[in-house]
């Protein structure tokens, strides 16, 4: 095997290109940088750039599943008392393990300089493969994995810690902290990979000439330098740079501008090989053709090895690669050149037409709509199953060659790249200090940013704080019940309540494992500025609850026992919060953390030394009380109070306690409730909240480092692409299809079962405005004077590209807008559109997948059925819905899956099922609108997406509107198209658009 080559790597060196910043460095162009930066530094070298090549031998991974017999299963909507019997009726049925082969005796080779495209089905394999070359597959005790993967010759186990310094992956979905802008994501990448060039690697540009080593240093130096201002601009993200990633609860930047957020937080770093799992979801063609070009660019100039998974190429991003990979099932049906693809399946018998995309052909293969395609021919046996199709692969000369570049002795030369290069390499870029230090940095910003949720806790404390003050009021002393009740109130106030920061924790969660996985930073780095972070309102919420407490109910007036006080209310929150942050850390999910936090709490209230005292509780429980952190700060608090001098005395008051109970007023206000009254259980129980604050940020530590829920996505017994599939849900056979096959499958509803009346949907000179966010003074318009309709029993498809703005004015429309200024009018029908009859008349699926993963499939939509259909329409009715959305999407073979797991194409065709289920098809909305149903489909699901289209306004009359950034197949069922540009949108007939477009 040779080392990759490039045919302008002896070019002579391109003029100067300025080096101050990153749009000066990309002024001519993404690919005449690589090309500048890479001759240079090669002559610096005196030989290729690094490369590393990635082979896999035999890799199969096996998941043992547990299945149930199901024959007693029914359909009921998951109440209280159905949640019962369901469970009693598993219990009582019988259950075995079978075997689920995700990948099956999968061999390849990636090599240096090439890009390789990733097709499959959805539960194809597609990820599997991808984390598994990356080292970034989970571990897990169900899952079995076999086979070899090497790097240069050396085996995955043997620098699986150093790995991901090396090979980066680009997951599917997009998890950021969504108060961090753009610029701000991508820079704390940049500073966690390293920063600018690093001497290990400056050190290596010493093969050239003085003038040539100097070139080399110069251009690395300002390229590494300014490498997130690069990305921003090879992304297509300037314009929203300052601007914060946001989520589903925070505005921020578009869902396409989000996936390239996600693609180039992975960018930085001297990697060799890039991992690229479904990256251009959401995004438009253009923007998607410019990214895979630069890909392309990176991996001929940089000989990086270059893997991207795929779900829609165009027919220009798929002549981009250089070579297929197509999965199925677990197995590959043909690995090799792109160029020879279709000549290796014409062989087998299948014919592309001239207008089909190179891409869909390649996608239905394996699948039952193949047939439309067989050509045969006299001795040819077509394969019909994708384990024929990797026989027949394994049987072809293009097989032979590949076992031949894997059988080959590993190049000199990238052995010597290993060694060079990558032996090198530190399994951290940062040390321990200077990693901790940036992630304080990161989390204090997220922490100060959420300026509502601060304000909110510093306002409920100062609330909370006064009530106790004012009802408590100068309490009486010697009355130790209602000054140990007030000691105990405080201390549950201010340390439980941050167990309402449990989602938070979780979420970001999902995130350190991203990162981690990359090995962004150590995992002790992150615990420790997580809970550097919450100091600043821990301090501030405990001084003012605490200041406002203390002097108002009448504490002692001493100033060493009000700050041991507060000292003390201080270390016993941040033990909490320490607490909470590891019950989140390691549960699997929210319903599990949930309700531990409240058994826990429940406990820390039980055995907290108020409610029942220690002489009380059983002998086989007390060391419940022992290892109660509330127990050690209310017993410190009181001993604190009742130590005073003024209290070392025997007449207080009227009542002189030494004649009545033996006993000077502080010791006996201290034995009421069993507490010691020596002084220094109070420094005792200082240390004990500090201990108990190391341990659970150790225990945190262990949970995150150790214990991850990663499990493998998708991993279910029954397979989509299997069993019987209705010839009703295929796309029509030529590109773009005849009104008759829609015509053919539309169900007709007699009149007298269809009970809704048409409305047309109209908006005239629409505007959105929002304040600014770097000046509150100024607003920013979103939407600028838009004008359109949508007519009853048509499809109106609104276009733009990522960012546009189609899925703000689907928002307004839909008056799911609850920040900033709407001007213009919304009418239905030609009368003024209310919220009410907006939400009444109207159903709306948002890009934002959200769903209960608890839920199975079919429960989800049996639930959106039972609560938003009327009460008149029968159950039966609702049942039918139900089925009737599973069959529409093709969601029947997957319907009694849990949500939890499913890949992000399932999750989406469920959004638009929850919202179909709603709607009787007896009872139909009045408007339908979709943004972006289709951004994380393949070819095969869309098909189904785009017939149930046909079908809703044909059978309801409703008026449908759907976003799209990629318009491939609109024409198919669009009957109105809607052209949405930067400066002005105009709705315009779609016969009027595809003519055009010819």
């Amino acid at each position: 095997m040779g080392i990759a080559h490039d045919d302008t790597s002896d070019v002579p060196m391109r003029s100067s290109i300025e080096y101050d910043n990153g749009k000066t460095l990309m002024a001519r162009g993404a690919q005449a940088l690589h090309d500048h930066v890479a001759s240079r530094m090669e002559k610096a070298l005196g030989k290729s750039l690094p490369q590393m090549e990635v082979r896999f031998k035999d890799v199969s991974i096996t998941a043992d599943i547990m299945v149930k017999d199901e024959s007693n299963a029914k359909t009921e909507l998951p109440t209280l008392i159905n949640v019962l019997k369901s469970s009693y009726q598993e219990m009582r049925s019988s259950k075995h393990v079978v075997k689920k082969q995700i990948l099956k005796n999968v061999s390849g080779v990636f090599k240096p300089g090439t890009i390789t495209l990733v097709l499959g089905q959805p539960g194809s394999g597609k990820s599997s493969l991808m984390k598994l070359l990356s080292g970034r597959f989970p571990s897990d005790k169900n899952v079995t994995i076999e086979g070899e993967v090497t790097y240069n010759g050396t085996p995955a186990t043997d620098m699986q810690s150093h790995l991901p310094q090396f090979v980066s992956y680009v997951t599917q979905r997009d998890r950021h902290y969504s108060l961090l802008t753009v610029k701000e994501t991508l820079e704390f990448a940049h500073a966690c990979c390293g920063g600018g060039l690093s001497q290990r690697d400056e050190q290596h540009f010493t093969n050239g000439t003085p003038e040539e080593n100097k070139a080399a240093l110069d251009a690395a130096r300002a390229m590494f330098k300014h490498y997130p201002d690069i990305v921003i601009q090879q992304l297509g993200l300037d314009n929203c740079q300052n601007t914060i990633v946001g989520d589903a609860m925070t505005r921020g930047v578009s869902g396409g501008e989000r996936k390239r957020v996600t693609t180039g937080e992975m960018e930085f770093g001297n990697k060799f090989v890039m991992m690229m799992d479904e990256i251009s979801t959401g995004l438009d063609s253009a923007a998607t053709f410019d990214i895979i070009t630069t890909q392309r660019s990176i991996a001929k100039k940089f000989r990086k090895t270059v893997v991207i998974s795929l779900l829609q190429p165009s027919p220009e991003v798929f002549e981009l690669f250089d070579d297929v990979v197509i999965l199925n099932e677990g197995h590959v049906m043909y690995h090799g050149p792109r160029a020879e693809a279709l000549g290796y399946f014409e062989s087998l018998g299948f014919k592309c037409p001239p207008r089909r995309d190179v891409a869909d052909f390649l996608l239905d293969l394996g699948t039952d709509k193949q047939a439309q395609y067989e050509v045969g021919g006299r001795g040819v046996t077509i394969p019909r199953t994708s384990s024929d199709f990797a026989n027949a692969l394994e049987r072809s000369s293009i097989y032979q060659q590949v076992l031949a570049d894997l059988n080959d002795p590993v190049h000199p030369g990238l052995i010597h790249d290993k060694e060079t290069h990558m032996d090198t390499q530190p399994e951290f870029h940062q040390n321990f200090w200077d990693s901790t230090s940036l992630l304080v940095k990161r989390q204090m910003r997220v922490t100060l940013r959420d300026s509502a949720a601060l304000m909110g806790r510093l306002f409920m404390n100062t609330i909370m704080g006064l009530l106790y003050a004012s009802v408590f009021y100068q309490f009486d002393p010697t009355n130790s019940q209602l000054v140990m009740g007030v000691i105990f109130a405080s201390v549950l106030c201010l340390s439980l309540g941050h167990s309402a920061e449990i989602p938070t924790t979780m979420a970001a969660r999902e995130v350190f494992y991203k990162q981690r996985g990359a090995n962004f930073f150590r995992t002790s780095s992150y615990v420790l500025s997580n809970s550097a972070s919450q100091l600043p309102p821990i301090i501030l919420e405990s001084v003012v609850f605490g200041s406002v407490v203390y002097w108002m109910c009448g504490f002692v007036d001493t100033v060493g026992a009000f700050l041991l006080f507060l000292a003390m209310l201080c270390i016993t929150n941040l033990a909490y919060t320490a607490f909470f942050f590891f019950l989140a850390s390691a549960s699997p999910n929210f319903n599990v953390a949930n309700p531990i936090s409240s058994v826990s709490i429940l406990f820390f209230i039980l055995f907290g030394g108020f409610a029942i005292t220690k002489d009380q509780i059983p002998d086989y429980l007390v060391w419940l009380y022992w290892i109660n952190p509330v127990a050690w700060c209310v017993r410190a608090l009181a001993v604190n109070q009742y130590s005073d001098s003024s209290f070392d005395t025997c007449v207080y008051g009227d009542v002189n306690f030494c004649e009545s109970f033996n006993q000077t007023v502080g010791d006996y206000s201290l034995t009421m409730f069993e507490v010691p009254t020596e002084k220094f259980w109070l420094w005792y129980g200082i240390v004990f909240m500090a201990a108990a604050y190391i341990f659970f940020m150790f225990l945190s530590y262990i949970a995150l480092e150790y214990y991850r829920y990663e499990s493998p996505e998708n991993v279910t017994l029954d397979s989509e692409n299997k069993g019987d599939v209705s010839d009703d849900y295929d796309l029509m056979r030529t590109p773009r299809g005849s009104p008759t096959e829609i015509e053919a499958v539309v169900t007709i509803v007699p009149d007298s079962e269809k009970h809704f009346i048409p409305v047309t949907v109209a908006f005239k000179d629409l505007w959105y405005t929002v304040p600014d966010p770097t000046n509150p003074k100024d607003t920013i318009d979103l939407l600028k004077g838009i004008s359109g309709y949508a007519l009853p029993g048509t499809i109106t498809a609104l276009m733009g590209s990522s960012g546009a703005g189609k899925t703000t004015l689907m928002d307004v429309i839909a008056g799911r807008k609850t920040g900033g200024t709407i001007r213009g009018q919304i009418l239905l029908n030609g009368h003024p559109a209310t919220d009410l009859a907006i939400r009444r008349s109207t159903g709306y699926c948002e890009q934002m997948d959200i769903h209960s993963e608890s839920a199975t499939i079919r429960e989800a939509l049996t639930f959106s059925a039972f609560l938003r259909q009327g009460a008149d329409v029968p159950d039966s009715y609702k049942y039918d819905s139900v089925n009737e959305c599973l069959d529409l999407l093709n969601l029947h073979p997957i319907a009694d899956q849990i949500i939890r797991g499913s890949s992000v194409e399932q999750m989406k065709r469920l959004t638009i099922g929850v919202e179909l289920a709603a709607w009787s098809w007896r009872r139909s909305p009045a408007c339908c609108s979709w943004t972006s149903p289709r951004a994380a489909w393949t070819r095969a699901p869309p098909s189904s997406s785009w017939t149930a289209c046909a079908r809703w306004p044909t059978r309801a009359a409703p008026s449908c509107a759907r976003s799209t950034s990629r318009p491939r197949r609109y024409s198919a069922c669009s009957t109105a198209c809607c052209c949405s540009s930067a400066v002005e949108r105009r709705c315009l007939p779609a016969s009027w658009a595809r003519t055009r477009a010819r």
